[in-house]
């Protein structure tokens, strides 16, 4: 077990560098001038002199070769310095941080809300194929990833505003600092969203757990005797769960970033809104920053995942 973890630590390296090379160049291949953009823009569009663009351009060190600008951000990004935002000024990291719990909170509640309603409605509707219970659960499925989640988002604050006339509050508070007040505020995102999550994973369990059912060693299972509920408990469960545990935190690495417009919905300042206002601005250090963050989090998710699959099936650590 310790090599397997070993064996694929190490892979994490070369896919970590390699993302950093390739976000930090394709960057560079864009059209246009950065800085240029962010002068013009803080002038209100007025003409700025070839020497103003270029003094700025040495300050940032963008006149410098371009592996050198590269091993300065990536050895300042191992150091958790990201630099400077070009649009505000601020560090990187810190523009980052304040957003970052946001987006965690919500992704984390979204998927135990999908873990939830997934593998037992997933587990019920293979068990009772073609019944009423499994037509119940497969529509419930299918509205799921019919209706997108910032339709129903807004579904939601109409209804708490017609029914109730409530709102959810709309400064973000520290769940550290007021749970009521914080999980009032991010519970209607989180279900919005964690239903769509949790209809693709029911999805999944049923078609796994119906492909488990048809091996072998369930047949033997069963001509042994074994109880049915264990048999799927014990037999059919565990190995089902590897496809959907794939699902799961796949899902849940898109979540930190790609909540644009249920963000915008619940008037959440969260990563993806960030990721919206620095392309708009061409904020060159805040996109790279972001591009890497949401790709260590797909590259520690993928290896998360791995342990699993090693936990789940013994078999997997020998490979």
């Amino acid at each position: 077990m310790l090599r397997f973890i070993l064996h694929r630590t190490l892979l994490m390296v070369p896919t970590l560098l390699g993302v950093a090379v390739l976000v930090f160049f394709m960057l560079r291949l864009m059209p246009g001038d950065p800085v240029a953009t962010m002068l013009l823009g803080d002038a209100g569009g007025a003409n700025i002199s070839k020497e103003i663009i270029e003094a700025e351009r040495a300050r940032l060190g963008l006149d410098q070769p371009l592996y050198v600008q590269f091993f300065k951000w990536f050895w300042g990004a191992l150091q958790g310095d990201f630099g400077f935002s070009m649009w505000t000024g601020q560090p990187v990291s810190y523009e980052i941080a304040i957003r970052l719990e946001l987006s965690l909170q919500v992704a984390v509640m979204a998927t135990m809300l999908a873990v939830l309603l997934a593998l037992p409605l997933g587990t019920l509707s293979a068990i009772f194929k073609d019944t009423w219970i499994d037509q119940v659960i497969r529509m419930f499925s299918i509205a799921g990833l019919a209706v997108p989640s910032f339709w129903l988002g807004m579904i939601i604050i109409l209804l708490l505003l017609s029914v109730f006339s409530w709102i959810p509050p709309l400064t973000f508070t520290s769940f550290v600092e007021d749970p009521w007040e914080n999980l009032s505020q991010l519970i209607w995102p989180a279900l919005a969203v964690g239903y769509r999550y949790s209809a693709v994973s029911t999805r999944m369990m049923r078609s796994s757990i119906l492909e488990v059912l048809q091996e072998d060693y369930i047949r033997t299972a069963r001509a042994k005797g074994v109880r049915e509920r264990l048999v799927v408990a014990r037999h059919a469960m565990r190995n089902a769960l590897l496809p959907v545990v794939t699902v799961i935190g796949l899902e849940f690495a898109f979540l930190i970033g790609g909540l644009v417009v249920t963000e915008q919905v619940f008037n959440l300042n969260g990563i993806g809104k960030l990721f919206v206002q620095a392309v708009a601005r061409s904020d060159f250090t805040m996109i790279q920053a972001l591009v890497l963050l949401v790709s260590v989090f797909f590259v520690l998710i993928n290896f998360v995942i791995d342990m699993l699959y090693a936990f789940l099936d013994p078999r997997i650590r020998y490979h």
